[in-house]
């Protein structure tokens, strides 16, 4: 069988894998699709906006202890609905913004979930499901035929909590639970799960009533762990008892070891009247995510987006950025927001800060200080060679390769074999090409060698779709498992990936496609992999590759 990098007429596709990222990463970063794995079970979806209220006395005060609360047994709210109207005061929430994963830039919506605590439309919800997004719709209980507005009045990343105010006033409410949570409590997760707009709840128990989690995007000291079922879109959704009373804020799940986790009431309370009053806590202004490399060393803190005006976008952070010390304290070493808020809680959030910074898309570190300092460029030795000890694999050295048609750029590995020359595809289409690897005969042939062929046409005969189906034809036949599939957008193409995992028994393969933004050209990039140095020369390969007819 022939594999073959570009589809050629008479021959079948080969194609080339990466690392699930689709951006310029540090070598060895690898998560998945925002959508489903992103936070791997962050109980939700995306993230979003902002401002402050006052508390009318024309409403039950939200912070307040519920009346007649004592012991295990919690209280009941006189202003609260009961267990039948926890769906009245559940909201879903969607976020539309442009982020930036480590899988690359782009505009989504993502949807998470939240509670009404006030009537006058304070609710709770997850900060990773709203900080960094342009907009947000909310809709109430599952009626979609009524769009609400909402801002963002403060938030923690650090505790992944944030109070936003909804459109209007008059809502139903949900009261706290009050006293001690105990173990085996009946209890029930409310929310929108996986994005759906149809109201859901499912029931559990709780397994362990208090106890300190620091997660890969919070750092928290009181946690309920429960096994009523969430699943992204959950996040910042309520978990209740019997009585639709909260016992916590539900964030993060685990389907392999059915373990779900909420904030727990006594955390939530201690800060919700700070952050409904615009006062962030433990906070400086990111949604964040704390990065491992393949052997499961920390890399840092990874910011997915920034809150605009906030402290870390005032010191010139952006979305992308990868932090990784801060006061001489090196970030995400256990792969936990753990260090980042120690930082916080020791130092505090409104003191002068220093940070280092490694900014992925232009391969240059920053060094400067929260609420100080904005952040500037400077000269940090560069490791030499990539992590491969053998022949074939990137050796961390790259120069830009132009086509023969001056068409095509790309950075690619200073050691790799080229073919610049144009081609006719399966299409019949007549495509600019530059093709590299080790050894591009082996490359064409096996998945023994890495290599990368970026293809590009004016006049293009097939469709993204068939250039995909065509790589699919090819993965079927190797062995290639699908593992992630998600949008590009780099600011110059729109653009889809598949990332396969085990083609030929042990190559990773990456099939981007799409159109230049002007709808100019069509371009597709594929890259084999098979060490971290590889997952390296793909980086540089999505970050840099452009063209132009």
């Amino acid at each position: 069988m022939t594999n073959h990098t570009t589809p050629a007429p008479a021959d079948s596709v080969r194609a080339g894998h990466g690392a699930s990222s689709v951006s310029a990463v540090p070598a060895g970063q690898r998560r998945s699709s925002r959508s489903a794995r992103v936070r791997r079970g962050a109980a939700s979806l995306i993230a979003a906006p902002v401002a402050a209220l006052m508390l009318s006395s024309c409403f039950a005060n939200p912070f307040a202890p519920a009346a007649g609360g004592s012991g295990g047994g919690g209280g009941e709210d006189s202003g609260a609905v009961g267990f039948d109207g926890v769906q009245s005061a559940t909201i879903q929430i969607e976020a539309v913004g442009t982020f930036v994963s480590p899988e690359g830039a782009f505009e989504a919506a993502g949807r998470g979930s939240g509670f009404i605590i006030d009537e006058s439309g304070l609710a709770v919800t997850n900060n990773h499901v709203v900080v960094g997004a342009g907009t947000l719709k909310v809709w109430r209980g599952g009626d979609q035929s009524e769009t609400l507005n909402a801002k963002i009045l403060g938030s923690s990343e650090c505790l992944d909590l944030a109070v936003i105010d909804l459109s209007g006033d008059g809502y139903p409410t949900l009261g706290w639970y009050e006293g001690d949570v105990k173990v085996a409590t009946d209890v029930y997760t409310a929310g929108f799960p996986l994005g759906d707009p149809t109201f859901n709840m499912t029931k559990g128990i709780v397994s362990k009533a208090d106890t300190a989690m620091d997660t890969q995007w919070a750092s928290i000291d009181h946690v309920i762990e429960h096994d009523a079922r969430i699943r992204g879109g959950n996040s910042g959704g309520p978990l209740v008892d019997t009585k639709g009373r909260v016992l916590g804020v539900n964030y993060a799940g685990n389907d392999q070891h059915d373990q779900n986790l909420a904030i727990a009431t006594e955390e939530v309370r201690e800060v919700v009247e700070q952050l409904a009053a615009g006062e962030n806590v433990l906070s400086l202004g990111i949604n964040g995510t704390a990065i491992t490399d393949g052997e499961g060393n920390g890399l840092g803190i990874w910011v997915n987006s920034v809150a605009s005006g906030g402290i870390a976008d005032e010191a010139g952070v952006e979305p992308g950025d990868l932090l990784t010390r801060m006061e001489g304290v090196s970030l995400g070493t256990d792969g936990t927001m753990a260090d980042y808020c120690d930082v916080l809680r020791t130092r505090g959030q409104d003191a002068t800060l220093a940070v280092d910074v490694y900014r992925p898309s232009e391969d240059i570190y920053y060094r400067g200080q929260m609420n100080g300092d904005p952040l500037e460029a400077v000269s940090v030795p560069q490791a030499g060679g990539g992590t491969s000890s053998g022949g074939g694999s990137s050796t961390g050295t790259f120069s830009t390769v132009v086509d023969d048609s001056g068409s095509l750029q790309v950075d690619v590995d200073d050691s790799w074999q080229l073919d610049t020359s144009a081609f006719q595809a399966f299409d019949g289409a007549s495509y600019a090409r530059v093709e590299a690897s080790p050894d591009l005969a082996a490359y064409a042939s096996t998945w023994d060698v890495p290599g990368m062929s970026l293809v590009a046409s004016s006049a293009p005969g097939a469709s993204p779709d068939e250039w995909f189906a065509a790589y699919q034809d090819l993965a079927d036949s190797s062995g290639c498992v699908l593992d992630s599939e998600d949008v590009f957008d780099d600011g110059y193409h729109d653009a889809t990936y598949r990332y396969y995992t085990g083609c030929g028994g042990a190559a990773d393969l990456l099939v981007l496609s799409g159109y230049a933004k002007d709808g100019s050209y069509l371009v597709t990039l594929t890259f084999t992999m098979l060490t971290e140095a590889d997952v390296d020369a793909m980086n540089r390969a999505v970050g840099s590759f452009f063209a132009q007819f």
